[in-house]
């Protein structure tokens, strides 16, 4: 028996009024989508326990057959994993994103955020920005004396790893969840801990104000990415083998960390694709084939992940997320789905 499993993050939403009080995926025309479920079983799963954030962190660790409340400690630490960082005892991890405040003279704290990504950051920039920010002699003087460590990923997702770090009653909200308000209420708070991450945030809004890629990106209309945001925070986990649990090899196809993170604690295997970007426009074709390629070579599981639903629904973004609904089935055709290619 083969499988494929493919997984519309963020795709489910509430009714919108803009759309008659029909959900997006109500609206959207998914003739792919809509004869899949015609000819199988359709059914509901709740996937984020009673009692932890509702994310696609605590989402994917349930689907993938891991009790997100045994095995979750953070978002953070499954992305780390994705890069092979190993946390050792006494450290944490948290999410550095890129982010976008809003220009202006107006003290750090009355600024808006405006983008959780740094304006959909291209990943060579933002790794560029951050390389430099943490080797900023002021800023690297401050990282060193909070222990603080950075890993630069070809993305605006970041990950930022302190030693001898006190999390408890720490909190660190997502950015994504509150674009277009004031940080002031928003910035790290808790412990005396917040109040150190709190200072980088501050610190590195003021040297990358005016970095020249982001006056650049300002010149050409977009926003820039002049901060950092930690965030998701948590210490080290371990999966169980789902290879041994459930007997059967597998691959993961995804352009986020956090999926490709999850897969190598689970001991399954990454299938990178060229031009997967978790976005919008992505190689949803390439995902596909990719997937069919490691079933016929001989895997017995495939994993999708289709992250854009998910990123349009953080950007406010209705008509993407419409798209988004559709474009990841449009590399098959109803007619061509065959639900017993193999023997």
């Amino acid at each position: 028996m083969k499988y494929i499993l493919v997984i519309g993050d963020g795709m489910a939403d509430n009714p919108v009024e803009e759309l008659g009080q029909k959900t997006p995926l109500q609206h959207a025309a998914i003739p792919v989508m809509d004869a899949l479920a015609a000819r199988g079983e359709v059914g509901n799963v709740k996937t984020c326990p009673e009692g932890l954030p509702a994310g696609s962190d605590t989402a994917i660790l349930s689907i993938f057959g891991a009790d997100p409340l045994k095995y979750y400690t953070g978002r953070s630490p499954l992305e780390a994993a994705a890069s092979g960082i190993k946390l050792a005892g006494g450290e944490v991890s948290y999410r550095c994103n890129m982010v976008a405040y809003e220009d202006g003279d107006m003290p750090f704290e009355e600024k808006k955020i405006l983008s959780h990504s740094g304006g959909s950051i291209e990943g060579e920039e933002s790794a560029m920005l951050v390389k430099e920010l943490f080797s900023h002699p002021e800023f690297a003087a401050a990282a060193e004396k909070a222990g603080m460590r950075v890993y630069p990923a070809l993305s605006f997702r970041h990950i930022a790893v302190q030693s001898d770090a006190d999390i408890q009653g720490i909190s660190l909200l997502p950015p994504h969840d509150h674009l277009g308000e004031v940080i002031g209420p928003l910035l790290p708070s808790g412990n005396s801990n917040a109040v150190i991450l709190k200072d980088l945030m501050k610190l590195a809004n003021q040297i990358l104000e005016h970095h020249p890629i982001n006056e650049a990106r300002r010149s050409a209309g977009k926003l820039p990415a002049n901060g950092v945001w930690f965030w998701a925070e948590g210490s080290a986990v371990i999966l169980d083998s789902f290879v041994e649990k459930y007997q059967k090899s597998g691959t993961v196809i995804s352009a986020v960390p956090l999926c490709h993170g999850i897969a190598n604690l689970a001991g399954l295997s990454i299938t990178y694709v060229d031009g997967a970007t978790g976005e919008l426009e992505t190689n949803y074709e390439g995902k596909v084939e990719a997937a069919m390629s490691a079933l016929r070579g001989g895997q017995d599981f495939a994993a999708i992940h289709v992250e854009a639903p998910d990123e349009c629904t953080h950007n406010g973004d209705l008509p993407g997320k419409l798209q988004a609904g559709v474009s990841f089935a449009d590399p098959l055709r109803p007619q061509d789905i065959d639900l017993n290619p193999w023997p």
